[in-house]
């Protein structure tokens, strides 16, 4: 196997927290499982997808909140808030809260846009405005002010005998603003989050430019390569400008037959969409990453995007069971990190 130019820093693995509407405790409980399973496997991060009138984690906030309590190390973040279903300032409250409560583990990830199938929603979501809502970076511009802690009105001190008043977003949780990504999919959004401020996350979705030969590796790592660049001129850029790539792979080191059958299929079902760009703006999807952790890391070796990074949040597949997250974490943090530089954080035992 080749050697990593870039030995892996830190892993994390995402998750669209999957739950069956006729019970979904069951799959929030699950989703908090596989997170404290992560943390006591040595990982560095988990993270939440963000999905709305559908069958996934709707609040991550909340979950984060949760999972906060049961874990001691373990960071968490979301991939990604779409800041056009949120009041930022509310966003920036709630964010700030749980970051507190956690002991500064918070990292949040945000995307711009109108929200998605908006005309199906918008006379709930913003009855009275939805012709006039702003849903571009400007809204997100606006969140990480109220995190960073800026005056947001001239009104402040006391009024009567108990009642203290602040003029800016309480409560403030100094260093979360340094935490913040942005989900980047085309290079000018890549640029655009290194120019103001916020750490690069590249999934295993993006835009090419126009004119530039459709090949997902290569473009990913075009965009990982503009956003450093940008974010080395700019005075804005976090300490490090911090890049963490996300593809979806599934080791199968110790997996029974019947799950890799169930795998193959799963990554046979989703391979159609990844040879030609999808949509009008030509939108390119990654393959899925399935095999041995020799083979995958073999295959992360060879991809473009990879080479640029040394941070990872690899995707959960969006349909499994939670035996199945249990071993493809277990493969995943126990020979495929390790393949790839990776050392595990020290893990946190169980209190039994």
């Amino acid at each position: 196997m080749p050697v990593s130019p870039r030995p892996l820093r830190k892993l994390g693995f995402l998750t669209i927290g999957l739950f069956d509407p006729a019970d979904p405790a069951a799959g929030h409980e699950s989703t908090l499982q596989v997170i404290e399973l992560g943390e006591r496997l040595g990982f560095d991060s988990a993270w939440l997808r963000h999905r709305h009138l559908q069958f996934g984690i709707s609040s991550p906030v909340a979950m984060m909140a949760a999972a906060s309590q049961r874990t001691s190390r373990i960071e968490l973040g979301t991939a990604v808030t779409p800041v056009g279903w949120e009041n930022p300032l509310r966003l920036a409250e709630d964010l700030a809260t749980v970051d507190l409560l956690s002991g500064g583990r918070i990292n949040p990830g945000l995307s711009v846009g109108e929200p998605m199938h908006y005309d199906t929603v918008k006379d709930e979501l913003y009855p009275n405005s939805s012709a006039s809502e702003d849903f571009s970076y400007a809204r997100v511009e606006r969140f990480a002010r109220f995190v960073a802690g800026e005056p947001i009105r001239a009104f402040s001190g006391r009024q009567g005998v108990v009642e203290e008043f602040s003029d800016r977003v309480e409560p403030h949780s100094p260093g979360l603003r340094q935490r913040l990504w942005y989900g980047a999919g085309s290079r000018r959004s890549a640029v655009w989050a290194a120019a103001n401020g916020f750490n690069l996350l590249s999934s295993s979705v993006i835009f090419p430019d126009e004119n530039q030969d459709p090949v997902f590796d290569q473009i990913q790592q075009s965009q990982i390569r503009a956003y450093r660049e940008a974010a080395a001129a700019s005075p804005e850029a976090p300490g490090g400008a911090r890049v963490s790539q996300g593809l979806v792979v599934i080791p199968t080191d110790s997996a029974s037959s019947s799950q890799r059958e169930k795998y193959t299929q799963y990554v046979k079902e989703r391979l159609p969409r990844t040879r030609a760009p999808q949509g009008p703006r030509g939108m390119l999807f990654a393959p899925d990453l399935i095999g041995t952790s020799d083979q995958i890391a073999e295959q992360l070796y060879a991809h473009a995007g990879f080479q640029e990074v040394d941070e990872v949040a690899f995707a959960l597949p969006f349909s499994f069971d939670h035996e199945d997250y249990v071993q493809i974490l277990t493969d995943i943090a126990t020979i495929l990190g390790p393949a790839l530089g990776w050392s595990p954080a020290e893990a946190v035992q169980d209190p039994q």
